[in-house]
């Protein structure tokens, strides 16, 4: 990027998404692509706001036991195309293994050779996770609504990185033997049946005690009680100077976990504005009439 934008929090939804473009650099991105894996690397990648750091947590503590020596889950779990601009080191050793990256990088982008773990989440609900995490951090307080942040991002398949193209990216991978998808709510219904099926999945042998540990660690009690482990600060305190984001901002990704609390909160109209863009975006290419009518699907392996 030629300079850096003028230190304000922004005001709007197009003047956010403006600073939004300086989170990575040109190198990151590349090192990131670039990137080869081992067979048992982990890749975390749902769209943000479904569920990304409750994975790190779960895979983190099965791979250790339960550590919990980090001050940001991101030193542990690296950001796979943010971590050259935030100083780590993708090619390091981790504290256990297997490694663990977060991604929200499509199925076509995302290196190959490892392992895919995601959560796919009602789109009602990622939109209100998504407002709330970046009031008061990538937009000032009240300044932008839920209809304009629905209006002029959420609701634009062609905005780079859409909710619509990253489900019609990887729910076709969804059967393959190194993908595994969740659907978010289902994790909510059954956390132990989750994390049974993820130990399997990057080759944790699972007992009780360990069963046990990961459901305490990974719960929405304990996240909330180490808030400070799981709110982003080290993305902040590395990216967000470079964005023209003033110091003080904050970005706790551990809130309500709700199911189904978007819909109530966004109102019948925006509902419906959702659900005409799951029909247009999503039902013509994946033969899907609704999100429940997915969440039926992935719970039968078709």
């Amino acid at each position: 990027m030629d300079q850096t934008p003028p230190l304000r929090r922004p005001t709007s939804v197009p003047e956010m998404f403006g600073r939004v473009r300086y989170m990575m650099t040109d190198a990151g991105v590349q090192q990131a692509l670039a990137f080869e894996p081992r067979q048992d690397d982990v890749f975390i990648c749902p769209y943000p706001k479904s569920g990304t750091t409750w994975l790190q947590q779960i895979v983190h503590t099965l791979r250790t036991g339960g550590d919990m020596d980090f001050g940001e889950i991101t030193e542990v779990v690296p950001w796979l195309e943010l971590a050259h601009d935030m100083g780590l080191d993708i090619h390091a050793g981790q504290a256990a293994s297997p490694r663990a990256y977060k991604s929200h990088l499509p199925w076509e982008m995302i290196p190959k050779g490892g392992r895919y773990l995601l959560a796919v989440r009602h789109p009602a609900d990622v939109l209100v996770s998504q407002y709330h995490f970046w009031d008061g951090w990538f937009f000032e307080t009240g300044s932008v609504t839920l209809e304009d942040l629905a209006h002029d991002f959420f609701l634009q398949p062609q905005v780079p990185g859409s909710y619509w193209a990253h489900l019609l990216s990887w729910w076709p991978q969804r059967g393959r033997d190194d993908v595994l998808m969740f659907c978010y709510e289902d994790m909510r219904a059954d956390p132990g049946r989750t994390v049974e099926r993820i130990a399997a999945f990057i080759g944790i042998d699972l007992d009780a005690a360990l069963r046990r540990r990961v459901l305490e660690y990974s719960s929405l009690e304990f996240m909330r009680a180490h808030e400070a482990q799981f709110d982003d600060h080290l993305l902040r305190e590395t990216r967000d100077a470079a964005c023209g984001i003033p110091p003080g901002g904050s970005a706790s990704k551990v809130r309500k976990g709700e199911v189904g609390g978007g819909r109530a909160r966004l109102g019948p109209a925006l509902v419906a504005e959702v659900e005409a863009a799951w029909r247009r975006e999503i039902t013509p290419v994946l033969d899907l009439a609704s999100y429940e009518e997915l969440r039926m699907r992935l719970a039968r392996g078709r």
